[in-house]
C-alpha cells in the first residue's frame, strides 16, 4: 500500500509532531508499505531554516526508508497568530502541489493546524482516494486556550469549517478518547474514528545510568534535579513554574529545561528578575540525544495552562520518562491524569497551582521510596502504549480505509 502522508513538522525538527509522524511511517515501510512524506524544510520553532537546508521550491531526500518531499513555506516564528496563519496557509498550498504528483493509495493529514487538511481534501479529490484526518491537537480551539485568539467571528469561522473537515473525511485518527468523545458530541459518526495514541519507542528510550560528566558539566552534582524537556511554548504555563519555584527557596532542588519555543526569553528573563540560580536553561537537543538528558534527571516536568481544552490533551513526555523510569510531576487535568494515576507514574498538581505544585515537588524530593514505586509506574505505562504496536494499529486503519478505493 502506498502511503502519502502530510505533515508541517518532520526531522529534524524534536517535536511531538515530528517524532510520531516519523516512528509511524518507519514502522509502516518495515511493514511492507511504501510511505511519502511531504513536509516544509525544517524551521521549528523559531522560522529560521537549518544548517544544511534551504528554503527551495521542492527537494527530495530518503530517510530510513521513507520518502521525503520538502516542499517551500512562508517562514514563522511559533508566536504570532497571524504570521502563523501565513505559514499553515503556504504549506496547505506548497503541500498540494507537492503531493499531486505523488503516488497514493491513500492519504494521511495531521494536524494541530487544520489548514493542512485542505490539502488533504483537494488531494483526495483530484486522485479519487480516501483520505485520513490525524488530530493531535484540537485546532483552533487550542490557539483560544494560549490567548492567540479570542472568541468571536473569526473563531466560529474557524470552528465551522473544522467541523466541515471533520465530516469530509474518509476516517479520522485523533491521539485521544477525549478527542473522540469531542468529535461524537459535534456530530461526527464513532464509526469513522479510530483512536491511537502516543506511545513508547522502546529502541530510544529505556531506563540507562546517569552521564557523571554530564552532570559534572550542568553542575548538577548533589542536586534533585527536575526536567522540562520539550517546546517551552505559550500552553506550557512556564511562566507559573518559574514564578512558583521562586517561592519555593530549595537550592537543593534545581529545575533543568531543555529545549526552545515562544516563551523561552521571556522564562529566562523572568528567572534573572527573580535571581534564581536553580535554574538552568539549555537549547534544543537532536532526538537522539534526549534519553541522556532523562537519564540524569531525578523527576520529568509536564505542565499545561489551566483550561479545560488541556483536559482533552496527552503529553508525549509521559510515555518516555514513564520508560526511563523517571516519575512524572504532571500539571495536566483530565485524560493524561487518568493515565498517570491508573498507572501510578507520577504526582498530579493542580495546574497554575502554587502551593500544590510546591507542595508536590517536595514530596518527591524528600521521598526516595515513593520515587522508586512511581518510576516502576512509569515502565508498566509505557509498556502499555508500545509505539510498535500503536503504528502496526494505525497501518490496519489505513489499510481498510484504503479497501476498496473510491469509485470514479
Amino acid at each position: 500500500m502506498k502511503v502519502l502522508f502530510l505533515t508541517d513538522n518532520f526531522p529534524p525538527e524534536v517535536t511531538p509532531a515530528a517524532t510520531r509522524t516519523y516512528e509511524h511511517c518507519r514502522e509502516w515501510v518495515k511493514l511492507g508499505a511504501e510511505v511519502t512524506v511531504v513536509t516544509s524544510f525544517p524551521n521549528f520553532p523559531y522560522g529560521k531554516i537549518y544548517d544544511g537546508y534551504k528554503n527551495r521550491r521542492i527537494q527530495k531526500e530518503e530517510v530510513d526508508g521513507i520518502r521525503v518531499v520538502r516542499v517551500w513555506t512562508y517562514l514563522a516564528a511559533n508566536e504570532r497568530f497571524l504570521r502563523r496563519t501565513i505559514d499553515y496557509l503556504s504549506y496547505a498550498v506548497s503541500s498540494f502541489w507537492g503531493g499531486l504528483f505523488q503516488k497514493a493509495d491513500i492519504i494521511v493529514a495531521t494536524s494541530p493546524h487544520f489548514f493542512i487538511t485542505w490539502s488533504g481534501s483537494a488531494l483526495s479529490f483530484f486522485k479519487r482516494k480516501p483520505w485520513v484526518f490525524e488530530i493531535r491537537d484540537l485546532w483552533p480551539e487550542s490557539i483560544i486556550s494560549v490567548g492567540m485568539l479570542e472568541d468571536g467571528f473569526v473563531y466560529r469561522t474557524l470552528e465551522k469549517i473544522e467541523l466541515r473537515l471533520y465530516k469530509s473525511a474518509d476516517h479520522i485518527v485523533p491521539n485521544t478518547e477525549a478527542f473522540k468523545k469531542n468529535l461524537v458530541g459535534r456530530g461526527v459518526p464513532a464509526e469513522k474514528i479510530s483512536v491511537i495514541p502516543n506511545g513508547t519507542n522502546f529502541e530510544l528510550f529505556f531506563p540507562r545510568k546517569p552521564d557523571k560528566k554530564l552532570i559534572s558539566s550542568l553542575g548538577l552534582e548533589n542536586k534533585f534535579v527536575i526536567g522540562y524537556v520539550g517546546t517551552l511554548g505559550m500552553a506550557h504555563a512556564l511562566d507559573f513554574v518559574i514564578r512558583s519555584i521562586a517561592r519555593l527557596n530549595d537550592s537543593s532542588i534545581h529545575f533543568l529545561f531543555i529545549g526552545d519555543g515562544a516563551e523561552k526569553e521571556n522564562c529566562i528573563r523572568l528567572a534573572k528578575e527573580l535571581e534564581l540560580e536553580n535554574v538552568t536553561f539549555l537549547a534544543s537537543v537532536p532526538k537522539q540525544v534526549i534519553p541522556d538528558y532523562l537519564a540524569i534527571i531525578d523527576v520529568s516536568l509536564a505542565p499545561l495552562k489551566k483550561t479545560d481544552t488541556f483536559k482533552t490533551v496527552i503529553p508525549s513526555k509521559i510515555f518516555e520518562a514513564g520508560a526511563m523510569g523517571k516519575p512524572m510531576l504532571l500539571g495536566v487535568d483530565g485524560q493524561a491524569r487518568s493515565i498517570v494515576e491508573e498507572y501510578g507514574s507520577g504526582l498530579y498538581f493542580e495546574p497554575e497551582n502554587t502551593e500544590d505544585f510546591i507542595a508536590k515537588v517536595k514530596q518527591l524530593a524528600g521521598d526516595k521510596d515513593l520515587l522508586q514505586q512511581l518510576g516502576e509506574g512509569g515502565k508498566k505505562l509505557a509498556r502499555a502504549f508500545d509505539r510498535k504496536k500503536l503504528a502496526a494499529e494505525m497501518l490496519d486503519v489505513l489499510k481498510k480505509v484504503a479497501q476498496p478505493t473510491r469509485t470514479t
